[in-house]
């Protein structure tokens, strides 16, 4: 039973350059793991989760996944905004920017591939956590050409987002996060200041003392070339069905 009212979001706006270059025509979002499409699957686990709708944003040169989102039948309705936007933030300070009575919600990236059970206890977690601005997955897992490292205390809350770790470090970010409002308005004005990465987002986090808090992912991987589609197939038929 879902305990406050929460919006899903998909940031799909990548054009997953890396990709076509290795051989995948489709945008990114497409890609399949065992059969179905990265986007498919985030949508259905949202939709299992109690999602009442899923937002996805995309770009403009992507007619293929548009397609797709529209034509697919999904047990829930998806809201489609098609724009082209400078990064993931700009993305998700658009998409909050739309919706300003968005009150709290989860947001993912298409490429972060996760177990759905871990994905359930994290968004019980995030209730249970009233006072979290910001509830980052974090994982021990290293898998990103240009991880964020995140350091957190005994509490996992965080206490530090950084491009390099320290010999503190025990995590990096998995690029699944949940954020209420104070976080949501400060990727409004952390856009306006000029930022334009997501980790830079994060650390205006901490810099307004919002409180930002971990839970830890056995793993997540993320899908930027087709040889991580094989550790990602790997990774989930390990799964207890």
């Amino acid at each position: 039973m879902q305990l406050e009212e929460m919006e899903f979001a998909i940031i799909a706006a990548g054009e997953g350059s890396r990709l076509r270059k290795e051989g995948f025509n489709l945008p990114k979002p497409l890609l399949p793991l065992h059969g179905v499409p990265l986007i498919e699957r985030l949508i259905r686990i949202f939709a299992k989760e109690g999602a009442q709708k899923v937002h996805v944003i995309i770009n403009k040169q992507s007619p293929e996944l548009k397609l797709f989102l529209e034509k697919t039948t999904f047990e829930l309705p998806i809201v489609l905004l098609e724009e082209d936007t400078e990064s993931s933030l700009h993305s998700f300070a658009l998409l909050v920017k739309n919706n300003p009575d968005w009150s709290s919600c989860c947001l993912t990236t298409t490429d972060t591939v996760f177990k759905p059970h871990e994905f359930h206890a994290y968004l019980d977690d995030f209730h249970h956590h009233k006072t979290a601005d910001a509830f980052m997955a974090v994982t021990p897992f290293i898998d990103d050409e240009s991880p964020l490292y995140v350091n957190t205390n005994q509490q996992l809350e965080v206490e530090a987002f950084l491009d390099r770790a320290t010999p503190e470090t025990r995590y990096v970010s998995g690029g699944i996060y949940c954020f209420r409002k104070a976080a949501m308005d400060c990727a409004l004005s952390s856009v306006a200041a000029g930022n334009s990465r997501m980790r830079n987002f994060q650390r205006a986090l901490l810099e307004n003392s919002l409180k930002v808090e971990a839970f830890v992912f056995e793993k997540v991987v993320d899908i930027d070339h087709l040889k991580d589609r094989e550790v990602a197939e790997q990774f989930l038929s390990e799964e207890v069905s």
